[in-house]
């Protein structure tokens, strides 16, 4: 999982999802309270070999929230897939070391909003065993 050197190899990740903004904007999220920065790193070739690969395969920045519906669960603000490796399983893996992860700080639940119209992330989710809850309700301010 990322260092904070790490940070350089997540953000082009990153990107992936947040393509609007500077790579600046995404540092900033260093600074944000109890935000933490996972990446899942490929460590092997699929013939067995080793591989030095320097750049995350998936990352995720979560945090531990309490809201009214779960008492205390771990938000997946932000859960990116870099583009040319989806569908390899690597969304999956990331998601169960979250789960894990997540138990092991007395979690009850492991939750992320997907966008309207993100027909193929919203189908991989819940082929993951995520389930829609409601909607997320936002007004910009």
């Amino acid at each position: 999982m990322p260092t904070d050197d790490g940070w350089d190899e997540a953000v082009p990740v990153l990107r992936q999802l947040w393509s609007h903004v500077d790579d600046a904007f995404v540092y900033e999220w260093r600074e944000e309270a109890d935000y933490r920065l996972f990446g899942l790193y490929e460590t092997g070739e699929p013939d067995g070999s080793e591989t030095d690969s320097e750049a995350p395969v998936a990352v995720a920045g979560v945090s531990i929230q309490r809201v009214l519906h779960h008492e205390r669960n771990l938000w997946a603000h932000d859960f990116v897939v870099d583009e040319p490796r989806r569908g390899e399983g690597f969304g999956g893996e990331l998601l169960d070391w979250l789960d894990g992860w997540a138990r092991e700080r007395d979690c009850e639940h492991l939750a992320l909003a997907c966008r309207d119209g993100n027909d193929a992330g919203r189908e991989f989710y819940e082929s993951e065993g995520l389930e829609g809850w409601g909607e997320v309700m936002e007004r910009e301010l």
